[in-house]
């Protein structure tokens, strides 16, 4: 039973992953539904305010092969089910109406006041529940959902491309990017991962860059995540740099940089936003990672030697020491990505 218990949950986690960067402030979250070792039907939350992962699973059955399908059948979530009514009813209800017989779910609800309360509702109607299935892969799907319900604040992924002698600039004479279109594409890819890109006042006035999602497959049917610049003087900021001039210039905030941590909370609260990335210079990397803001790095490592006085992370140094875990590496044409969780120890 655990054999397929772990093949049906991590079914449903692929489903949970196509909601990454769509679904804030609510998390991704996937779900099938399974009878006699066959699927029928699976989903996952495509937004706030539409049907959660578990009804969108069941309705798929009830579509393809009826609602008496969905009696004895067994449900695979990737989070614990609501048990409470928000934008939508509670997703206990629909499983219980559904007249299913068993629920297995991955991560637990961050939420202390909510957790828990799926499985006595569940096993009071008769349902059997299995919980912490895949629990540690299911969890790193909704980290940017836990930390706001844990702190208030949205999980902050840094990103910086360096030379191998660790800098950010090439030298003159030789163009702006220090990666290949391999990389930068991957860039891309996060920037569909989250709600909020963050940059600094100095590279906007530097090197103007647009912070978009230009790949038209990454771009359907998301919103476009807020450009925010992080500044002290926001008069200094060139009005026809693009974020303040192109489609989604409705995007583009300008927030003070004097404390980062309160500008990522307001961002939390009133626009949303679940996940951070943060592409700037040094000096706001070492800021981040100073104050203890940072949860990720994504680093990319180009084989060429940039020279030139600005480091890809400046400051003062750490207050304390910091390290990484869950350390993945990729390539991607020439460079190298290092991709881990950041650990203060």
């Amino acid at each position: 039973m655990q054999g397929e218990d772990e093949r049906w949950m991590q079914r449903a986690i692929d489903e949970a992953r196509k909601g990454v960067g769509r679904t804030s402030p609510n998390p991704p979250v996937g779900a099938v539904v399974v009878r006699d070792g066959v699927e029928l039907g699976a989903g996952w939350h495509r937004g706030a305010g539409q049907p959660h992962a578990e009804r969108e699973a069941m309705a798929a059955v009830r579509n393809h092969h009826g609602a008496d399908a969905l009696r004895g059948s067994t449900v695979y979530v990737t989070l614990e089910p609501c048990s409470t009514h928000g934008r939508t009813p509670p997703c206990t209800d629909g499983l219980i109406e559904a007249g299913v017989a068993r629920v297995v779910y991955a991560a637990e609800d961050p939420n202390p006041a909510h957790v828990g309360r799926a499985d006595a509702l569940l096993e009071q109607a008769g349902i059997q529940v299995t919980r912490g299935i895949l629990a540690e892969p299911a969890g790193r799907l909704i980290r940017p959902f836990a930390k706001v319900q844990r702190c208030g604040l949205p999980w902050v992924v840094l990103k910086t491309a360096m030379s191998l002698d660790g800098r950010i600039t090439r030298p003159p004479g030789e163009g702006m990017w220090l990666t290949g279109p391999e990389a930068r594409a991957e860039v891309q890819r996060l920037r569909a991962e989250v709600d909020a890109i963050l940059t600094s006042g100095e590279t906007v006035r530097k090197d103007r860059p647009r912070l978009d999602l230009r790949d038209p497959s990454l771009a359907e049917g998301r919103p476009q995540p807020w450009r925010i610049v992080l500044t002290r003087d926001p008069a200094s900021l060139p009005a026809d740099a693009p974020l303040f001039t192109d489609g989604h210039k409705d995007r583009t905030l300008v927030l003070p940089r004097d404390h980062p941590g309160d500008a990522l909370r307001e961002l939390a609260e009133k626009r949303d936003v679940s996940a951070a990335l943060v592409e700037c210079g040094g000096r706001l990397a070492a800021t981040l990672l100073e104050e203890g803001l940072v949860d990720e790095w994504v680093a990319f490592l180009a084989p060429i030697l940039g020279g030139g006085g600005v480091p890809a992370v400046a400051g003062e140094g750490l207050p304390e020491a910091m390290g990484l875990e869950e350390v993945q590496f990729s390539r991607f044409g020439p460079d190298v990505m290092l991709r881990a969780s950041v650990v203060r120890r």
